[in-house]
């Protein structure tokens, strides 16, 4: 049995990239059917990606001394809850409307569109830990900085359990979903 599990997961397993082989990812851009709306969903990706980038950077930056306290503070909260904020967003979109219309018009990847439902489930557990932990931080910067680098320490840990969740599970999820839209010509 193939394993779909998000933080063990190499790569897109094989029988759900049937499509990927008649539609490769380097030829969607100039394909009749690649509409302005998978730009779109693509670049909520791409925004994703560098937010979870920036919150590992600026840790990191703040932990080496490279970053004011209240300046990190002020980044982490604001970058750390757009990304949590618009993943959420974007997953809820994504599990109530986005993958049903999928399945329905291609039921061999349904099994494919659960395995990114529970990516989004898993995502949701690290979010969530660092939601808390993040915050913790920008109180202790405030309250006590002393006691802010050792979390922040833990904040950085887990910034960058979410950017290898996030570079996984987007780029699943966009060769899974592209060919799809592709081939069914949907969203154009």
């Amino acid at each position: 049995m193939t394993n779909i599990q998000l933080a063990s997961r190499q790569a897109l397993p094989p029988d759900m990239g049937l499509l990927l082989r008649d539609y490769p990812r380097d030829a969607w851009p100039d394909h009749p059917n690649f509409a302005r709306s998978i730009q779109n969903w693509m670049g909520a990706h791409q925004m994703f990606r560098q937010l979870g980038e920036l919150t590992r950077s600026e840790t990191e930056l703040y932990l080496n001394k490279d970053r004011d306290a209240d300046d990190y503070a002020a980044r982490l909260a604001y970058y750390g809850d757009l990304l949590v904020r618009n993943l959420h967003g974007h997953h809820g979109w994504e599990d109530r409307s986005f993958f049903p219309e999928l399945a329905r018009a291609d039921a061999r990847f349904e099994h494919g569109l659960d395995m990114l439902e529970s990516d989004h489930a898993a995502l949701d557990e690290v979010l969530d830990r660092f939601t808390r932990t993040s915050n913790r931080v920008v109180k202790l910067v405030q309250l006590d900085e002393a006691q802010a680098r050792p979390e922040a320490g833990e904040v950085r840990g887990i910034a960058a359990e979410i950017e290898a969740y996030l570079s996984r599970h987007l780029s699943d999820e966009e060769d899974l979903v592209v060919p799809i839209i592709l081939h069914h010509k949907l969203r154009g």
